[in-house]
């Protein structure tokens, strides 16, 4: 649930338990210690200024802050953010149909001054740093509050207010309406055709969380056009998998390399609601939600599925082990990244997670399962807070060296040819190296090289690029040359490069090339 987690869970159907509080969770077993592949993700929330930006800023405060964040993740070795552009039909962004956003200047409609654009800036800083960068968006809320007097006059409630039913003091759009899918997929073509990300992502909005007391008002829009169902319930579940369907036909139609995934409520169903759920009591996706976040894996319509696994290991309702065993069984040849719970770090509601601990061995259960490609924290901040020291726990162990994100293969699996005539020389009067070479011959499917990984052995090191020990650099740009700062006086190095693809496919190394520092 992303942003109202953050606050006091304000839809709770997050279980609520009086379980026994944890006083070990530590989890003995081998796994994969440094992967080099591996997704590791962060959620950059927007909405009510949750990580960036923050209230009252400049524009030039702002780009600052969110080079801050980008660099801190960088030195923690994470390779995509998920950017949130969109929080409620109003937008980060300038090449679309849709206001900007009140938590960028103050006021929705109002563009930064001077002008900018929020998501090229993202996109470019995030790649100077070897970061992919999914645009993250909420599809059917339109509202985060009541104050519908403070919307501006090209909002969409106010130029098809038809289109809206309040829950909660929200309004909402109403997924049973044909026109409301169209034009949500024509928001996320706005920026799939405009702005140079690797990723579209959603989060696990669709039909509200229930709310005591409150009814769903879409009875008029079912019986206009539900009548091929005789259960409301599989109705509203059919028009969300409409969307999806839609969205992966159209994404992938217009930049078939951007990858499209979901970020879905933890627990797809109970096995006490349904026999091929999860060995967990909570709330529910399928059920509760009309979120059938199955199937979208299933009929290969995402290309990941991030499931919020917010439950600490051995938690009794829903413990953290038993849905990941649960999702690495139902992800259908396609990958799994897993929403881990940062911002829950040293909370004492449930007592797992003021264990420094929790996180960490997290991070062994979902590396020791071979269905699982990585993870995404929720938020930002609790990571740049480095709660309970695990960030420095990622920089210094877990996330240690650099890595790249997994292949898809189902979306390209042709890699770059290798680069050609690598030199390498030291730059006179410093301790700087330098390398340089030529692109590689053009690919297999023609493809364009879309950057390069360095890699630097000393001495008589094997040379061996099927680790990510020895990876320098990443480079998401193609300029076929790169200095070493870092090289020390009496060294011999040996360096290997290779080229990327826009989907990280990677191509054989180049001959191995030597120099002393002296």
């Amino acid at each position: 649930m992303h942003q109202l987690r953050y606050f006091i869970l304000l839809f709770t159907l997050l279980v609520i338990t009086k379980a026994k509080a944890q006083t070990d969770t530590t989890v003995m077993l081998k796994y994969r210690a440094h992967p080099k592949r591996e997704f590791r993700g962060a959620w950059i929330a927007t909405v009510v200024n949750i990580d960036w930006p923050q209230q009252g800023s400049t524009v030039d405060q702002q780009k600052q802050q969110l080079v801050n964040i980008l660099d801190q993740h960088q030195r923690t070795n994470l390779n995509a953010v998920m950017f949130q552009v969109r929080p409620a039909a109003d937008a980060f962004y300038g090449r679309g149909r849709e206001p900007w956003s009140k938590w960028l200047m103050g006021k929705q409609g109002q563009a930064p001054a001077p002008f900018y654009d929020p998501l090229d800036f993202a996109i470019a800083e995030a790649h100077k740093r070897g970061i992919e960068l999914h645009a993250w968006f909420n599809p059917y809320r339109a509202t985060f509050d009541n104050k519908y007097s403070a919307l501006s006059p090209d909002h969409i409630t106010n130029k098809k207010p038809e289109w809206f039913f309040i829950y909660g003091g929200l309004k909402l759009f109403n997924p049973g309406i044909p026109e409301v899918r169209e034009y949500i997929v024509q928001v996320v073509l706005d920026v799939v055709d405009n702005y140079d990300v690797d990723g579209i992502h959603m989060d696990d909005y669709f039909y509200p969380y229930a709310i005591a007391g409150q009814k769903i008002n879409d009875a008029a829009t079912y019986a206009q056009y539900g009548s091929n169902f005789s259960d409301i319930r599989d109705w509203r579940r059919d028009n969300v998998n409409q969307l999806i369907k839609m969205l992966s036909d159209s994404i992938h139609k217009h930049k078939p390399r951007v990858k499209f995934g979901i970020s879905p409520f933890g627990i797809w169903a109970n096995k006490s609601q349904n026999p091929e759920g999860s060995d967990t009591r909570g709330g529910d996706s399928y059920y509760e939600l009309y979120a059938d976040s199955r199937k979208w894996i299933k009929e290969g319509w995402l290309d990941y599925i991030n499931p919020q696994i917010y439950w600490p290991i051995g938690y009794s309702l829903a413990g953290f082990e038993k849905l990941l065993d649960w999702w690495g069984l139902n992800t259908y040849n396609r990958h799994l990244y897993i929403g881990q719970a940062a911002y829950r770090i040293n909370e004492r509601k449930i007592g797992a997670f003021k264990y420094p601990q929790q996180m960490p061995d997290q991070i062994k259960l979902l590396r020791n399962n071979p269905r699982v490609q990585g993870s995404v924290f929720f938020s930002s901040q609790s990571l740049t807070d480095n709660k309970l020291g695990f960030t420095d726990s990622l920089r210094l162990n877990y996330y240690k060296h650099p890595a790249l994100p997994p292949v898809m293969l189902w979306l390209d699996s042709v890699p770059p040819n290798t680069p050609r005539n690598l030199q390498v020389a030291k730059v006179p009067n410093t301790n700087k190296i330098q390398l340089k070479w030529d692109a590689p011959l053009p690919a297999k499917d023609n493809e364009l090289v879309y950057g390069y990984v360095i890699y630097r052995f000393e001495g008589s090191e094997k040379i061996d690029i099927s680790a990510p020990d020895h990876i320098l650099h990443i480079q998401y740009d193609a300029n076929p040359m790169y200095v070493d700062t870092t090289a020390q006086r009496g060294k011999t190095y040996l360096y290997v490069i290779t080229a990327i693809d826009r989907l990280k496919n990677e191509s054989d190394r180049t001959p191995t090339m030597a120099v002393m520092v002296q």
